[in-house]
């Protein structure tokens, strides 16, 4: 019996699950081994069990958050500035900026924390998952939406994800050792009767019926009941000591690891990483741990300006020395520049789960823009992974066809007919589906029948042959179909390619339940598929007879040697290259080609090794298997190539299959034989071609392969480490345990989300929630927009940082009576700018749309970064215009003034009449820049375009739609009218936000010049007249 602090009802049973019958404990959760929980029932466990989480699991605290934004360059800047101004008892500007200090912090606090929040979130889609069978259907959930009495489907590589009692397993084997310790994975057996023993007489390591929560399956799949979830899993009694942090190496203080000296490298080790932490220059994501580096040079620049104040004043530092130097190291710091950096990457990873891609590393957010390459698998990706066995080649019988079947579950749908075999030389006019156009995004297979041949059998009967076939096919398989009673309709489990041939055996009614049950096959032993071999067998005993039969389906090429005799026939030359011809006419239809094979053993030995058994086979036949791509795949590789990213195909398929569909979405020329020899045979390569090349040989390939065929997991690090060499930005989807490396390897790993391993997610920076290739290119384009915008918030709010110390520099040279300098703005002007004014703008730019022609431009260079040539020229460019014209503004006022000392004294400090001319050039200067931001924020709306020209494409389709009958008048006036609508669109309907920022900003210059008291005693300025005119004509 458990309890639970959480409010939760505790998961109580009679006796522990381990000693009770599978049939007791799906009795006792009221749930079904074959169709699950239904929806219902889920929700109402959900709220029941609550969440399969461990209490205190991950999440952000809110004091590290809090610390990190007291810990900020830019607060620590303001904090200086607070305590000059405390000093010099000017006590309206310090509280003035307390009172920043604290809504900076506060602001910054609720939305990291918020951010923070929405983040893990959103891992959480991507932490490990669970395929639980729900209604009847296998699917995908987060493990912490799993609960009591849900029925899990583990396999090789899935983490578990609650306290299971297994009811299904086969070579099943899970490592244990974070539980026992044990190295050695633990063999279950579902089987095994605990029914006199107790938890207490029972270890959790001997318990060969369960299988616990976190631990990994390291062979073999099962299926079991949820029994117990979070905090009442055996890992969650434990949890406390899972919770721990882990050090960095060479962070112990034992002299036993590390020497002498170990303890004293410890410490100063310890001590660097907590100043790094503390500061952000040690965590975070590349980007921002570059902003974290920037903030704090920055600050080294105020102490420098503030030295150089000093300096011009000769070191003779009073009050009004101390308030200019506070001036010029506020001007430098964009105090918004991490908060908006945060709400820009959340938003990012919100609208990329819009498009189905979950983040799991936000330096893939950085990362996605600069993708030149992606790698990827064709089956589910690029294809539907909604496979039918279209074709199927029996060596003396002929070629079985299936027509008209759309649904890839139901075998009752479309017909089944017997032709003889087709000639290699004939075959391809016969029954090679139609051609179809390169640019088509759906494929339509129409098989050409001129008329119905007499030899074609439209209703084949099962011929001792067929039925060996179709034993194999249906053994040989981890798939199930079954009619669903209540909702009238055929369902599958199972893999796509597995689905598709156990149909065709359920076509003929000798599926796999058939087989076992009434036709009394046992299964005594598997060997799973194995990527590197690409096959799969099991070993069945039959009870009628005891004979034992090894079944074996797999690609042709690794299993045609494993073989002696081809149908009745022993292998001989001949009928090897009639086999392998007949694959080809297979594969150049865009098949996928599986071969099935069989043998008979007198006896079986105990776990016989996987060569013994996989030997002296005879070849059945084969299976084509079609595999349609998605409707949008083609649409979505032409894409990719007008942005300029290159599309790989890396598959396990035949190479005729993979250049067939690969022809067929457009990652290859319809015409190969149109290229030169050398570029066409580059173009297409065999696993075993590409291995066995040299590195200086694929170096000097003229183009890397777009297809890879029979590629293995090694393969695919291979082809990373080739585009490495060639500078290439890759992006690497993955599904497997075995394409860890490659995932890790590559800059940017994609996750399968449906039919991904939980260790190939561990691995990845994103996942796909529909394993869709178009996903893909949506994140990139996401990823795109979002480093266009991170450039433009950070031209904007440095380019009125420049413009603010350009000002206050050179304003060094105004010198009242009293020989002290005058600043052109003061220290809360200033930070009014900063926060106010250019904060707000920036959050709008970090909302901007994707340009339209942000997919037709070539990847940024990923070296760089967002600080490119032409952003730091712009930044310098438009600060010093910025800059240079309120200078102007400034000198004018000053002096076109008749008074005799037009800088007044002490007007840094306090207003006098004599300060009258300085306050009035203070605010027109003041309305004058908060005016350029404003509209420099409009012209930042687009890096490439003008203003007036955001939309060119548009441009020109309006200017060519005009006809020739109309006056030049009319023209103008049209185009004008155009132009206005234009800009209006661009400016208010496609973001509103940046829109209303901008008006209320321009808006709320008029009361901080003329509110009284406001005006004179916090932003030392006053109203102004005829200077008004000054401001404007800048802008």
């Amino acid at each position: 019996m458990f309890s639970s602090s959480t409010g939760y009802t505790s998961q109580e049973y009679p006796k522990h699950p381990f000693t009770l019958p599978s049939e007791d404990v799906l009795n006792h959760l009221q749930t079904n081994d074959q169709t699950g929980l239904d929806l219902l029932k889920a929700q109402e466990a959900q709220r029941k069990y609550g969440p399969n989480k461990l209490e205190g699991e991950g999440g952000v605290q809110w004091y590290n958050v809090l610390l990190k934004q007291i810990s900020n360059a830019m607060i620590l800047v303001l904090v200086l500035a607070m305590a000059l101004s405390y000093g010099v008892t000017d006590y309206i500007e310090g509280g003035v900026i307390t009172a920043v200090i604290v809504l900076n912090v506060a602001i910054g606090f609720y939305q990291e924390f918020q951010a923070e929040k929405k983040m893990d979130s959103l891992r959480s889609l991507s932490s490990p998952s669970a395929a639980v069978i729900r209604d009847g259907h296998i699917v995908t959930v987060p493990s912490g939406e799993v609960v009591p009495g849900d029925i899990v489907q583990i396999k090789t590589g899935d983490t578990v994800p609650a306290d299971l009692r297994i009811i299904e397993a086969m070579n099943l084997e899970c490592d244990e050792k974070i539980l026992t310790g044990e190295a050695v994975p633990v063999a279950k057996d579902p089987k095994t009767d605990f029914s006199t023993t107790t938890e207490f007489e029972t270890g959790v390591g001997d318990r060969l019926n369960m299988a616990y929560s976190s631990s990994t399956v390291t062979k073999g799949r099962g299926k079991g009941i949820v029994v117990f979830t979070g905090m009442f899993t055996e890992i969650g009694k434990i949890a406390e000591s899972m919770q721990g942090k882990k050090r960095k190496a060479n962070r112990s203080l034992s002299r036993k690891k590390g020497g002498n000296l170990q303890p004293a490298k410890g410490v100063l080790l310890r001590i660097w990483d907590g100043i790094g932490h503390f500061l952000g220059l040690t965590v975070g994501t590349p980007l921002q741990r570059k902003l974290s580096k920037l903030a704090y040079i920055l600050f080294g620049c105020a102490i420098l300006l503030a030295i150089i104040v000093f300096g011009v004043n000769q070191f003779h530092v009073t009050n009004e020395v101390a308030i200019y130097a506070i001036s010029t190291g506020i001007a430098i710091i964009p105090e918004s520049l991490i908060a908006v950096l945060t709400i820009t990457m959340v938003v990012g990873m919100t609208q990329m789960r819009k498009r189905r891609v979950v983040i799991r590393q936000l330096s893939a957010l950085e990362a996605l823009g600069g993708v030149t390459n992606i790698c990827s698998d064709k089956t589910g990706t690029l294809t539907q992974g909604q496979m039918i066995t279209r074709k199927a080649w029996l060596p003396g019988v002929g070629m079985y066809t299936v027509n008209d079947a759309e649904d890839a579950a139901n075998p009752t749908k479309g017909t089944v007919s017997l032709s003889p075999s087709p000639k290699a030389t004939a075959a391809e006019s016969q029954e090679k589906p139609d051609q179809v156009n390169h640019n088509s995004e759906i494929r339509v297979e129409v098989f050409t029948e001129k008329t119905r041949d007499p030899s074609v059998t439209q209703t084949p009967v099962v011929t001792p042959a067929l039925q060996e076939f179709l034993q194999s096919t249906a053994l040989c398989n981890l798939a199930r179909v079954r009619y669903n009673q209540q909702k009238k309709e055929w369902q599958a489990i199972g893999d796509p390619t597995e689905i598709a041939l156990q149909v065709f055996a359920h076509r003929f009614n000798l599926g796999k339940k058939t087989l076992e049950g009434e036709n009394g096959w046992n299964q005594i032993a598997e060997y799973p598929f194995d990527s590197s071999i690409k096959r799969m067998s099991v070993i069945y005993r039959q009870h009628s007879n005891e004979e034992v039969h090894i079944f074996t389906k797999g690609a042709l090429e690794r299993v045609i040697d494993l073989c002696t005799h081809i149908g009745p026939s022993p292998i001989t030359p001949e009928l090897k290259a009639e086999v392998l011809a007949q694959m080809d006419l297979l594969a150049e239809q865009g098949l996928r080609v599986m071969a099935i094979a069989q043998r008979q053993i007198d006896s079986q030995s105990t776990d016989p090794p996987r060569e013994e058994i996989e030997k002296n086979l005879t070849l059945l036949g084969l299976a084509g298997i079609y595999d349609p791509p998605r409707p949008e795949t083609s649409a979505a590789v032409k894409e990719c190539s007008t942005a300029g990213i290159k599309v790989h195909m890396l598959t396990g398929d035949h190479p005729s299959t993979a250049r067939a569909i690969a022809q067929e979405v457009g990652i290859l020329p319809p015409n190969l034989s149109t290229l030169s020899p050398a570029l066409a045979s580059s173009l297409v390569k065999t696993a075993a071609e590409f291995d066995a090349m040299t590195d200086e040989e694929i170096d000097a390939l003229p183009t890397l392969p777009l297809v890879i065929a029979r590629c293995a997991p090694s393969t695919k690090t291979r082809m990373i480490a080739s585009l490495h060499r060639r500078r290439a930005f890759c992006a690497m989807t993955g599904d497997g345990v075995n394409d860890a490396p490659s995932l890790q390897s590559s800059d940017v790993g994609i996750a399968m989300g449906l039919t991904g391993s939980d260790v190939a997610k561990s691995a990845s920076d994103i996942v796909l929630t529909d394993d869709n290739f178009s996903s893909i290119v949506s994140a990139i384009e996401e990823g795109r927009r979002m480093f266009d915008n991170i450039q433009k918030f950070i031209l904007h709010l440095l380019t009125s940082n420049i413009a603010e110390v350009v000002l206050l520099i050179v304003g060094l040279g105004f010198q009242d009576q009293d020989g002290f300098s005058v600043f052109p703005l003061s220290p809360l002007q200033i930070l009014w700018i900063n926060m106010l004014t250019s904060s707000f703008p920036a959050f709008g730019l970090g909302r901007e749309k994707a340009s339209k022609d942000i997919m037709r431009r070539p990847p940024h260079d990923t070296r760089r970064g967002v600080f490119s040539k032409e952003i730091i020229v712009d930044m310098i460019v438009y600060g010093l215009i910025m800059g240079t014209c309120t200078l102007l503004t400034f000198v004018i006022i000053i002096y076109t003034s008749s008074t005799p000392s037009p800088l007044g004294s002490d007007c840094n400090r306090t207003y006098t009449p004599s300060c009258s001319i300085v306050f009035r050039a203070r605010a027109a200067v003041f309305a004058e820049l908060t005016w350029l931001i404003l509209i420099a924020a409009l012209e930042f709306k687009s890096l490439r375009y003008s203003l007036f020209n955001l939309d060119p494409h548009s441009r020109s389709h309006s200017t060519t739609t005009t006809t020739t009958t109309t006056t030049n008048t009319e023209k103008e006036e049209k185009l004008s009218n155009n132009l206005l609508t234009r800009i209006w669109t661009d400016i208010y309907t496609h973001n509103r936000f940046l829109f209303f920022a901008i008006v209320l900003g321009a808006l709320s210059v008029f009361p901080a010049v003329y509110i009284p008291g406001l005006n004179t005693s916090v932003f030392k300025h006053k109203g102004i007249g005829w200077e008004w005119a000054l401001a404007g004509g800048a802008v």
